[in-house]
């Protein structure tokens, strides 16, 4: 073999062997399917022999192929560790944070300020969206995720578990019948989350029968949507408290009734345990959680009634 490495279709075969797909592996290198598949071709030309078969669900590894895979994976996984050292040398003083929109939009951005004006030499970069961040391969210093905590290679530590709270617009409330069980919410529409579950589970919470009403209304694929609907008042929706808290306390929002429900589900903040941590990075952890301990969430409903 001649001295310069395709490392480009060394890539495509190894992006492929991890996901068993062309169109995931194309996804992960930010090209084209028909991309990747030219790459695999001029590898197997190079070696000359096969390196995948096709099945019905994706490709699998050839014998030899299988064989050398976990040496290559190794060689990028190292590459790509190498690149974030230096960057994170070059870029010090920033700090990369990767979580969803809605957390983004209703409760961190907002609060950015504090940490701003504490900290003023450190550059902080938020990368919001809905895919899951790989924290070994990607060049973030902190993920906040939503789940249970179980983050397989990395440090999870909770910030906060934030309860399920029905909230409507006053002027909504105000048109309609009162409400004073929860029952009640049924005469009124319900904005759904993408999957149509939270409302039944709320009144199943509740001790409350199924009813079809419960699974009506437009739905949203995020909670900071559901937000701006609610407030236009398209209906009632029922978001974690921590969206609903400046917009209760600014008045264009209402709790429909006060009946919270705990769930399972939690904020995490996540770090890799392969990445040694910059003094930047924990200064904006230990802020973070200082906010989310912050006596001015478990008091910003304590003077709410029921409407």
């Amino acid at each position: 073999m001649g001295k310069v490495l395709p490392l480009l279709a060394l890539r495509a075969f190894t992006e492929t062997a991890r996901h068993k797909s062309l169109k995931h592996a194309a996804e992960a290198m930010g090209v084209t399917a028909g991309a990747v598949s030219q790459q695999l071709r001029l590898l197997e030309e190079r070696l000359g022999k096969s390196l995948f078969t096709r099945t019905r669900y994706g490709v699998e590894l050839t014998v030899e192929a299988t064989l050398a895979y976990p040496a290559l994976q190794l060689a990028f996984d190292q590459i790509e560790l190498s690149l974030s050292q230096l960057e994170s040398k070059s870029q010090s003083r920033s700090v990369i944070i990767s979580t969803v929109p809605s957390f983004a939009a209703s409760w961190l951005v907002p609060r950015l300020g504090k940490f701003r004006e504490d900290n003023p030499e450190t550059e902080l970069r938020i990368e919001a969206s809905s895919a899951l961040t790989d924290l070994h391969r990607q060049p973030v210093d902190v993920a906040i995720r939503h789940g249970l905590g179980n983050y397989p290679g990395c440090d999870a530590t909770l910030l906060m578990a934030p309860e399920m709270v029905a909230v409507a617009s006053p002027g909504l409330l105000a048109s309609g019948p009162p409400i004073r069980t929860p029952e009640d919410c049924l005469a009124f529409p319900l904005l759904q989350d993408s999957d149509r579950a939270d409302w039944p589970l709320w009144f199943q919470a509740l001790g409350i029968a199924c009813d079809e009403r419960m699974l009506q209304g437009p739905s949203f694929d995020d909670d900071y949507l559901l937000i701006r609907a609610a407030i236009s008042g398209q209906g009632i929706a029922l978001i974690r408290d921590i969206y609903a808290e400046d917009e209760v306390a600014a008045g264009r929002l209402s709790v429909a009734i006060h009946q919270p429900w705990p769930t399972e589900f939690a904020y995490y903040i996540v770090t890799s345990n392969h990445r040694a941590r910059r003094a930047e990075v924990d200064k904006f952890i230990e802020w973070i959680k200082a906010e989310a301990a912050s006596p001015a969430r478990s008091d910003a409903y304590a003077d709410v009634s029921a409407v």
